[in-house]
């Protein structure tokens, strides 16, 4: 397919996230982050990598925007890390931390950019998980002071938000399994965060259109496509459940349909957690709902396995085709995903808000050819032309990622970027994912994108 197919209005871009690219975890007063912690503790993270230096964007972003800019990419979504601008999570504002933002913003804009801000990408300020984090029900307050903050300082240029990034993935890894920040475990911990988390994502989301009306104010999820191992009775009841966690804990409640605790009975122990009037304040008409997919999970039934009694089967097990996350290549995912949330009564306008593969990565001659990652990119996007095609209102699409970055545990060995970047040098080279990419939002073919290929290293 051509961009043209989409038609002019789709929106294309890349997306990142604070923690991943910026680095300068210490500097101008900026406050240390629940992932500043975590990436100290050994044993957390791949060969105890840590965020402290990342792509270096706090320094470097000019020449990563400048080249989003060479390669035709009109929309840029980044995220605002919490205590960079707000060092203890509530109170002063940092100056300086503001002043950042408001430097990349203006130099989107400069250059055509349109800015797509996610409002929390993970990054909780460690202060405030002393004093327990989304498990304290007063993170609904301190989240609306961090919005309102947000929107006073850049809502003269911003109109299009996020307000979070995959929620069931920071409660569940952060607040259950305890392999992402801040590492805590067990039901009650995952029930509390989820719980105070989905009225967030409500909250935040009436607190911008309060304060800018004219917004464009959504959300994002993580979304994997669920299918039974076998047609039996055990699997498919197995992947109803692991459907229920995976894919529509957050989003039901924002639609008004509460918890989906009909196929996932122990969700019923979220509402010790409850207020008389909770349940209206999880919903919220947003302007769009950003999807986030990446691949298929397999699932059979486990008798052993507490709470769920399913299992993933993971892609190694099963002899696909996988990428570094040992995820299965399946760009058909995306076109299921669609397709399963645009039949919920009274869906807003879908965008695919991430979506990419990570590949090893070789440097070659000061090249790097990645051609699985480009298959996969050009795959999936013809998946959302499908979901077009079928009527499905999907308007947008963004690439995870820009830049090679941290991958939270995985640290920095899994590299999704259409921008090599070499940790130790900081030099960035553009992959032929990237030119392709590029070609494609020029309506041109790769090998006509000669002015780009003098200027794809720095």
């Amino acid at each position: 397919m051509r961009k043209e197919d989409f038609g002019k209005d789709f929106v294309w871009g890349v997306s990142t996230a604070a923690y991943q690219v910026e680095g300068g975890s210490d500097l101008h007063l900026k406050g240390p982050s629940i992932w500043d912690t975590f990436v100290r503790r050994k044993g957390k993270i791949f060969q105890n990598q840590t965020g402290d230096i990342a792509c270096d964007f706090y320094n470097r972003y000019t020449k990563d925007i400048s080249l989003m800019a060479a390669m035709n990419i009109s929309h840029y979504r980044f995220s605002i890390a919490w205590s960079r601008i707000l060092p203890e999570g509530m109170g002063k504002a940092s100056q300086e931390g503001i002043d950042f933002y408001n430097r990349v913003i203006d130099f989107c804009l400069s250059l055509n950019i349109t800015p797509w801000v996610t409002l929390y990408h993970w990054d909780l300020p460690q202060m405030l998980q002393d004093r327990g984090g989304w498990e304290n029900r007063e993170i609904i307050y301190w989240f609306e002071e961090y919005v309102k903050l947000c929107v006073r300082s850049f809502g003269d240029r911003v109109s299009q938000w996020m307000v979070l990034n995959e929620p069931m993935v920071f409660t569940g890894a952060g607040y259950f399994l305890g392999v992402h920040a801040p590492g805590r475990k067990g039901l009650k911990s995952f029930l509390a965060a989820t719980h105070h988390a989905a009225l967030c994502q409500a909250r935040g989301a009436a607190v911008i259109k309060s304060l800018q009306s004219h917004s464009l104010v959504g959300t994002t999820f993580s979304c994997s496509h669920i299918e039974p191992h076998h047609h039996r009775e055990r699997d498919l009841v197995a992947a109803a459940k692991v459907d229920a966690l995976l894919n529509r804990l957050f989003l039901e409640p924002l639609l008004g349909m509460g918890y989906p605790t009909g196929e996932l009975k122990i969700l019923q122990r979220i509402e010790k957690f409850m207020r008389q009037e909770d349940e209206k304040s999880l919903s919220f008409p947003m302007d769009f709902i950003g999807v986030q997919n990446y691949t298929r999970e397999i699932v059979t039934h486990a008798p052993f396995m507490p709470f769920v009694k399913a299992r993933l089967i993971k892609a190694d097990r099963r002899k696909v085709e996988r990428t570094l996350m040992n995820w299965e290549v399946y760009p058909e995912s995306v076109y299921h995903i669609l397709k399963k949330y645009s039949a919920y009564p009274n869906m807003p306008p879908l965008i695919v808000t991430e979506s990419g593969a990570a590949f090893e990565d070789q440097v070659t001659d000061g090249e790097v050819h990645d051609p699985r990652r480009l298959r996969f990119i050009r795959d999936a996007i013809s998946q959302v032309g499908r979901a077009r095609q079928e009527g499905i209102r999907v308007e947008g699409y963004f690439i995870w990622t820009f830049l090679d970055n941290f991958e939270w545990a995985e640290g920095y060995f899994p590299r999704f970027g259409l921008v090599h970047v070499d940790f130790k040098s900081q030099r960035r080279i553009l992959k032929s994912s990237g030119k392709w990419y590029a070609a494609f939002l020029e309506n041109a073919s790769a090998e006509e994108l000669l002015p780009l290929k003098q200027d794809v290293s720095y």
